[in-house]
């Protein structure tokens, strides 16, 4: 057997994928833009680990969650899992940390999470969330300020276009109740979560199979769930919808706060709505919901949801920890950008390309490029000493903004040419020891750094 048959093909696993240099660009951008909201709002930085103990994963988010895990035993024995969200891994962390942190505590947390499901369209087995929470109150002020928040983000990521379907948990239990089907709510809202993706007649079949409703219920439900309009008339629908329901009748009350709050800060109408159809598939929600879409690629579904749930933290402390909080979708995000054309395309970090084929001027050119890094561009110098051509054909291939070329005339002349890649116009520059003509031709080229 030759070296070459003892090979091992290069692949990735199904699920699973590789992210070069281009994509890798645009996801740190959009993870910077989500950064700078949420801290604009005073969330602060956690990371807790890819692995938990498996009882602290398993039964939170409801049998899909289970089935979708990733769990094993590890070298010690102990039964772990990986985390298929954010919010669990947070739950455990706050329960622990609270008291050092105090209440409330608001976060953000980007990390990446497993989930072994079928792969769709820009959603894979291993995939970025991006989320923000704030745990420890009740008031109808956090639900307020994760809708904003959510309208930020995808404002400050500029996706086009986009609309937060909001709802409350305590709403749809309050029309579950008046239909007698409170008992069997959990696989009801599963369900009924599932509208979208699997349409109205496999949802009264799950409905009728799995949560054992009638058929006459179950069309109850989807008719009570279609319910729609600008938020004053939905909201006007639903009050004999859940009267009588303690919790229906709660539910409806903030939902009416939020949408009062939002109209009073300016947020535009078209930006959100009342969907009764929304429920969320994990089984810790238990008020406000939000997702949310993009105008121009709806089929994409939700690129930013979330919601509030008041008794996840029970499950690890005696304390009482509510939260409320949402996840941006980095990869499904991303993944409808690039269909929409409004992902920039270049695999370089850097704006400034600096040609190198003068012979013996080495530390020339690394003090070149040293002084414009110093003055705040990211520059690269090209590593071989190689005809002009090939130099460009790469700093156009890797998506440079302008290329700054010396080369023997440049030097002893104390000049150099400036080169606009995208226009492919050029001007000639001196050379000063303090680089002042480059600089200002450079910040008037690319915007002050």
């Amino acid at each position: 057997m030759t070296s070459k048959d003892k090979r091992i093909q290069p692949r990735t696993l199904k699920g699973f994928r590789d992210y070069l240099p281009q994509a890798m660009l645009a996801r740190e951008d959009l993870i910077a833009k989500a950064r700078s909201v949420y801290r604009s709002y005073g969330f602060s930085p956690i990371d807790t680990p890819a692995l938990e103990y498996e009882e602290i994963l398993t039964g939170k988010g409801g049998e899909e969650s289970d089935k979708q895990m990733y769990r094993f035993t590890d070298n010690g024995g102990r039964q772990v899992a990986m985390r298929f969200d954010l919010t669990i891994p947070l739950a455990r962390f706050a329960a622990q940390h609270i008291g050092e942190l105090g209440k409330p505590f608001k976060r953000y947390h980007i990390g990446p999470v497993w989930r072994g499901e079928n792969t769709q369209r820009g959603r894979y087995r291993e995939f970025m969330q991006c989320d923000f929470d704030t745990i420890g109150t009740e008031d109808v002020s956090a639900d307020v300020e994760t809708a904003l928040v959510i309208h930020d983000l995808l404002q400050t990521i500029d996706a086009g276009e986009f609309q937060i379907h909001m709802n409350n948990r305590l709403v749809l239990t309050g029309m579950l109740e008046r239909l007698d089907l409170l008992e069997c709510q959990v696989p009801v809202l599963r369900a009924l979560d599932k509208l979208a993706k699997i349409g109205p007649d496999k949802v009264v079949d799950e409905m009728v199979r799995v949560a054992g409703a009638s058929e006459t219920q179950a069309r109850e439900v989807l008719k009570l769930a279609a319910v729609g309009g600008d938020c004053e008339s939905v909201l006007g629908e639903l009050a004999p919808l859940v009267g009588g329901s303690e919790q229906g009748e709660r539910g409806l009350e903030r939902l009416t706060q939020l949408v009062e709050c939002l109209r009073a800060v300016d947020i535009a109408p078209e930006r959100y709505s009342i969907d009764l159809s929304i429920a969320r598939g994990l089984d810790y929600y238990t008020g406000a919901i939000f997702e949310t879409f993009l105008a121009d690629l709806p089929g994409i579904g939700s690129v930013c949801s979330g919601g509030r749930y008041d008794d996840l933290a029970a499950l690890y402390t005696k304390e009482q920890l509510p939260g409320i909080g949402a996840s941006l979708g980095l990869d499904r995000l991303l993944a409808a950008l690039e269909e929409l054309g409004r992902v920039e395309v270049r695999s370089t970090p850097a704006n400034v390309f600096v040609t190198r084929f003068s012979k013996g001027r080495l530390t020339d050119y690394l003090e070149l490029c040293g002084a414009l890094r110093r003055a705040g561009f990211d520059v690269e110098l090209y590593p071989e000493e190689r005809k002009l051509g090939p130099q460009l054909k790469h700093a156009d291939r890797r998506g440079y903004r302008c290329a700054v070329i010396l080369g023997d005339d440049e030097w002893t002349g104390s000049k150099c040419l400036l080169k606009d890649l995208q226009t492919g116009k050029s001007e000639e520059l001196a050379l000063s020891s303090d680089l002042g003509a480059l600089i200002e031709a450079l910040n008037s080229l690319l915007g002050p750094t």
